[in-house]
């Protein structure tokens, strides 16, 4: 892990993500990119050249004395930080930031069970995760322990999970003592039997890792919504971050539909990775 994204808002809870931010930078001797994304849209729409010019500066000058306070904490003393200040509000920026400065994650930070509050505010959190192209991982407080001893792999065992599965192995198979794979099975339409679900898992880890080696790591869930049976395989099994596979093109895939990624966000007190499939 080379360089790290923030995006921020100035708010308690950005900082959260400045801090889990800093403590990754410490660990991994990475750069950390700070973003702030000016309230400048509903302006420029009636504003002439010079006015919109005249708004640029004033706010940009705003930001910058923002910045320098903001970013003056202990925790962040003999790391790299790079501030970034873009004009508009414009979510897929942080997408295209993150591709121009080789950022390997983004990091934000989110309000308690409520939903993502100050700069991501209602589906904007989705946004953010739909165009990302790396992993978003998203934070409620400020003590977040980055080792992630325990980690929970929400899976469907599709193929397009398959590259996920493998990218969460490989981002954490120096540091992770254990992966538990879920699949939460519903009492709907979409019902397997036991026999369907390890038929299903066996062909899984046949695809992804050519073998059955990591079929004791499989755990299949009952429960009413996949969200409840992640979250309460989760605290059962003293997990530290939730990892989440997402579509790009379609915001949450298949055994994601819905908004089963944001109800995940919005009501577990662990942090969350989001995966592009």
């Amino acid at each position: 892990m080379n360089t790290i994204l923030v995006p921020i808002d100035f708010s308690e809870h950005s900082e959260y993500a400045l801090k889990t931010a800093a403590k990754l930078a410490k660990k991994h001797n990475a750069e950390v990119l700070v973003l702030h994304m000016l309230e400048m849209a509903t302006v420029a729409l009636n504003a002439t050249d010079e006015l919109l010019g005249q708004q640029v500066i004033y706010f940009m000058k705003l930001a910058e004395q923002k910045f320098e306070a903001f970013l003056d904490k202990p925790y962040l003393k003999d790391l790299k930080i790079t501030p970034i200040i873009k004009h508009f509000k414009v979510f897929s920026e942080v997408n295209d930031v993150a591709k121009a400065h080789n950022a390997d994650i983004i990091i934000m930070g989110s309000h308690g069970t409520n939903g993502i509050q100050e700069m991501f505010v209602g589906s904007n959190t989705e946004r953010v995760v739909r165009n990302a192209e790396i992993p978003v991982l998203v934070v409620k407080n400020s003590e977040v322990d980055i080792n992630f001893d325990v980690i929970v792999l929400a899976c469907d065992l599709t193929e397009e999970s398959i590259q996920p599965y493998l990218n969460t192995r490989k981002m954490f198979e120096e540091i992770v003592s254990k992966i538990y794979i879920v699949h939460v099975n519903l009492p709907n339409e979409n019902f397997k039997s036991t026999v369907e679900l390890e038929e299903m898992a066996a062909n899984f880890f046949t695809k992804a890792e050519k073998s059955l080696s990591r079929m004791e790591d499989m755990h299949f869930i009952s429960d009413y919504t996949i969200d409840e049976g992640i979250l309460n395989f989760s605290t059962q099994y003293g997990a530290d971050l939730i990892v989440m596979p997402t579509h790009g093109r379609t915001g949450l895939a298949h055994f994601f539909q819905g908004s089963v990624g944001e109800d995940v966000v919005n009501h577990a007190n662990l942090p969350v990775l989001t995966i592009k499939m």
